[in-house]
């Protein structure tokens, strides 16, 4: 597979997908991503052209229905490298037969791997290639271990915020859809406990965070990192039931509501690309 490394960062990415499959800080021995095991499969999905689940895994454009599963078709696509050097990998989809079966615009995608000392940046960029308005989402989902070193628990992390929060958690219905109201969550803190019943009932959302660093710390263990993630407007938090992992994930999109219209013109967090135009966002995540 191919993979980034310099004296202190090694990183390996998949084609398919384009997605992580570790993240190693060399100097320490210290691996920081999920291994996928039984609980969860995956490592660091790319969600793409949506992020979440749509209602009845359906939405129209232009008066035809079209049907995509949770999260869109880039994690279960093949991308092509199309340029590697010592501290940088770009993956690039574009769209196919099949693809325009179940989402009618052409795109050019292309998600950049670059490491910088003990940083790994994950840029996102969306091209429009068509002739017509593009809809569409994008987001991040990587796994991080927890916990990072032996002689520590999952419930010996937190999550701290670099703002203070005061941010209700929107529930997901048992379809994966947003309900109309929040619940109250963080008060007037700057810390989320990791416990695994936390995600007994699914992902944690949040549509209003103030903070655009989140960092995973112990205070009995010296590992940990930090995740940069400004122009994401939604976050989810996530682990599969009682597994040894946590989700940090940015978005730019959302699952849809329990009373979504499906009109993807008009759906909650779509981006509109113009014919020519460009998107990108990047998060970094540091390691320490």
């Amino acid at each position: 597979m191919p993979e980034l490394m310099n004296d202190k960062l090694q990183v390996v990415v998949a084609e398919k997908g384009a997605e992580l499959q570790s993240i190693v800080r060399k100097d320490l021995q210290q691996e920081y991503l999920w291994h996928a095991g039984p609980e969860w499969a995956k490592k660091s999905p790319v969600l793409f052209p949506i992020v979440g689940t749509l209602k009845n895994n359906t939405y129209t454009y232009k008066g035809k229905s079209y049907t995509l599963g949770r999260h869109g078709f880039a994690r279960d696509k093949v991308f092509t490298l199309t340029e590697q050097t010592a501290d940088k990998l770009v993956f690039t989809l574009t769209e196919s037969e099949d693809s325009l079966q179940v989402y009618p615009f052409h795109f050019r995608f292309q998600v950049v791997y670059a490491i910088h000392d003990t940083s790994l940046q994950v840029s996102y960029i969306v091209e429009n290639t068509g002739k017509d308005t593009m809809y569409f989402s994008v987001g991040a989902h990587p796994a991080f271990k927890v916990p990072l070193t032996e002689g520590t628990s999952y419930e010996d992390y937190y999550l701290h915020f670099n703002e203070e929060e005061n941010d209700g958690v929107w529930p997901l219905s048992a379809d994966g859809l947003i309900e109309l109201t929040p619940e109250p969550f963080l008060v007037k803190t700057h810390k989320l406990a990791l416990k695994h019943h936390l995600f007994y009932k699914d992902a944690l959302v949040f549509k209003t965070l103030a903070s655009t660093i989140m960092e995973l710390k112990s205070d009995k263990s010296p590992r940990g990192l930090k995740m940069q993630y400004e122009g994401f407007p939604y976050m989810g938090i996530w682990a599969a039931k009682d597994a040894n992992f946590v989700c940090i994930e940015p978005w730019n999109g959302i699952a849809d509501s329990v009373n979504a219209t499906g009109d993807i013109t008009g759906k909650e967090g779509i981006h509109i690309l113009d014919a020519g135009k460009r998107f990108e966002r990047s998060w970094t995540v540091t390691l320490f």
